[in-house]
């Protein structure tokens, strides 16, 4: 097996191509996807080799895009979806929520929406209020839609290609800021991480911290600042919220005693609450020494001032306090 150093993005664009090089059923689709090589250069180098047939621009109607993936996928294509920002698929609701995700159901199974709708998520690129935002939990609410959130150039590939080959729609978020970072990954043809299944990023006895995209590097780092000083942090990534691995954090709070959950996302009504719910209503609630810590985003939306973005989302400071607080440190 051939292992190198690539980008998060780079990443991204090697479990396309390869995809697209196994299934010719496989196509991408979407605003300045082609000549442009996308909005943040993820599919650059795609319609050279694949051309204008499977990497198609698409005119600038998120509603549109999403509804004619719809259409491809349940008459046997498997088309990839970008959405330039995350905060787009708003428009494209109704074709993924209504459509999409209910077909398969309403037809008793005897229809098929393999499509995977890829978007750039989350703050810290100077971005705004309309183009910054972490949406994931809207979608894990509706039955139907996969959701993933990869935190890592290896398990970014590994679960867009198993995104792409699930006979589901698949929502899948990557964070505008991990695009540039770096990290190991496999060129095998047939590297998948199976939607469902979470990983224990650092093994650890005194607290358990769940996290994803975004924040984990940053829980990572904290992680092992706080190892030198005799405190032992076990970190635990899901990497897909729906199917949700509940059985890792479950077995995880059980050994550590204590849970810390961090994401960028807003605290009101987000994904935290959903894994602390996950804690609270299993045999982990007999073994916590403490109260769940969620740290998430301010409820404001994502402003333009580059300090007063920072301060919207955890930081490694407030990360470490709020483990230190759990342990009562």
């Amino acid at each position: 097996m051939v292992i190198k150093e690539m980008t998060y993005k780079d990443a991204i664009n090697l479990a396309m191509c390869e995809e697209m090089r196994r299934d010719e059923d496989v196509f991408l689709m979407g605003e300045d996807v082609g000549i442009y090589g996308g909005a943040f250069g993820v599919s650059v180098g795609m319609i050279e080799e694949f051309g204008e047939e499977r990497v198609r621009d698409t005119p600038i109607s998120e509603a549109i895009i999403t509804g004619a993936a719809a259409g491809a996928a349940v008459t046997g294509m498997r088309p990839i979806v970008e959405i330039m920002f995350m905060d787009f698929t708003t428009l494209a609701m109704d074709s993924l929520v209504n459509q999409a995700a209910k077909m398969r159901y309403m037809f008793g199974g005897k229809a098929k929406v393999p499509m995977t709708l890829r978007c750039a998520g989350g703050s810290g690129t100077g971005a705004a209020a309309q183009h910054s935002q972490s949406l994931e939990a809207w979608f894990c609410h509706i039955p139907g839609l996969k959701v993933i959130v990869p935190g890592t150039p290896k398990d970014a590939k590994g679960l867009l290609k198993a995104a792409i080959r699930d006979d589901n729609p698949v929502v899948f978020v990557e964070q505008k800021t991990l695009y540039k970072e770096k990290g190991l990954v496999s060129f095998d043809d047939d590297f998948i991480i199976p939607l469902g299944v979470g990983e224990i990023k650092k093994e650890g006895i005194d607290v358990t911290v769940i996290t994803y995209g975004r924040m984990l590097p940053r829980v990572l780092k904290v992680a092992e600042e706080l190892e030198s000083e005799g405190i032992s942090v076990e970190v635990v990534d899901p990497r897909t919220l729906v199917p949700l691995d509940k059985e890792i954090i479950i077995n995880s709070v059980v050994k550590t005693g204590r849970a810390v959950l961090v994401n960028e996302a807003c605290k009101t009504g987000g994904y935290l609450g959903e894994i602390a719910s996950v804690i609270m209503e299993s045999e982990a609630f007999d073994y916590l020494d403490a109260p769940i810590l969620r740290l998430a985003g301010l409820d404001v939306p994502i402003p333009y001032n580059p300090e007063l973005e920072k301060a919207v989302v955890p930081s490694e400071e407030q990360i470490r306090t709020g483990i230190l607080n759990v342990l009562n440190r």
